[in-house]
């Protein structure tokens, strides 16, 4: 008979720098959440504008029933969060879209009192500045893992299931659910809440990429040597190439690849332009550039 050992279980702590990095993600969900909220009771609820998904479709039912609203998003969104658990992800999920569905859902109704009831009689000013702020608020969300629910969640179900593309899928659920804004609170209102959805899109994108400040620029070209130099000389910048064929000519041709600032691209390309008339410039966005020797002179 034989002495086992026991088997020793090792209990993996978190890293220091993760543990930051948790906390960072939820001090941006709460914010996110606390912006949500704001943008809900001092641009959304006095005017009947909240664009589309779970939140739109809450003020229905309170300007109908007088339920309170906060109470209707989070009976909503259950059946949606248990669709997301089950279908698009596990624990980290459910954790953080729980928290910010319960910061921002109950935050409607408890905190109501402190926020004024009507800050502008501007329409346009309000669904301007509401689609602003819940952008930012649904951007911080997103950059953290997290969620607010909502269609957000039914969309990427029935991308998934069916295969049509998200843009689509929001556009008919959001267009449904700013048609009852419409029957709720008058057309002119739904054209509003249009103007406000469309703003946070705006906003959301900007929070979760940056401003578009960097440039692209891809050149094809029989003459790669001379144009590098007039790429080097006149914005000092390194520059990649790579040889490449054309497939309608079967010609061997260059292409030249590089980046700049936006306000050095029109500069550039008249450069490029001027040096060989026949080559074929492209420029496109880039939100971001790391590594390499830009400034350098070096490719």
């Amino acid at each position: 008979m034989t002495d086992s050992k026991p088997t020793k279980f090792v209990v993996r702590r978190p890293s220091k720098a993760r543990v930051l990095q948790t906390i960072a993600d939820y001090a941006l969900l709460t914010i996110g959440a606390a912006l949500l909220i704001y943008a809900f009771r001092v641009f959304m609820l006095p005017f009947g504008i909240a664009g589309g998904g779970v939140g739109g479709a809450a003020l229905v039912v309170n300007e109908w029933t007088g339920f309170p609203p906060g109470l209707t998003m989070l009976i909503l969104n259950a059946p949606i969060l248990v669709l997301g658990y089950r279908m698009l992800g596990g624990r980290r999920f459910l954790v953080r879209t729980l928290y910010v569905v319960a910061l921002y859902n109950l935050g409607v109704d408890v905190l109501g009192d402190i926020f004024p009831d009507r800050i502008s009689d501007d329409l346009l000013l309000i669904a301007l500045f509401g689609g602003v702020v819940a952008g930012i608020g649904v951007g911080l969300i997103y950059r953290s893992s997290g969620t607010a629910a909502g269609t957000g969640i039914i969309s990427r179900i029935i991308q998934l299931r069916t295969g049509v593309p998200v843009a689509q899928i929001f556009l008919m659920l959001d267009g449904g659910v700013i048609a009852l804004q419409g029957l709720a609170f008058g057309w002119e209102k739904a054209l509003y809440a249009i103007i406000l959805l469309f703003v946070a899109g705006l906003a959301l994108d900007y929070v979760l990429e940056g401003p578009s400040v960097i440039r692209t620029v891809t050149v094809v070209t029989d003459q790669p040597e001379m144009l590098s130099s007039t790429v080097f000389e006149t914005m000092n910048v390194g520059v990649t190439g790579w040889k490449a064929t054309g497939m309608y000519t079967d010609a061997d041709r260059f292409i030249l690849f590089c980046t700049v600032t936006r306000s050095e691209a029109r500069r550039l390309v008249d450069a490029i332009r001027e040096a060989d008339p026949d080559s074929f410039t492209v420029v496109g966005d880039a939100h971001q550039r790391r590594g390499g020797l830009v400034r350098s002179g070096k490719p």
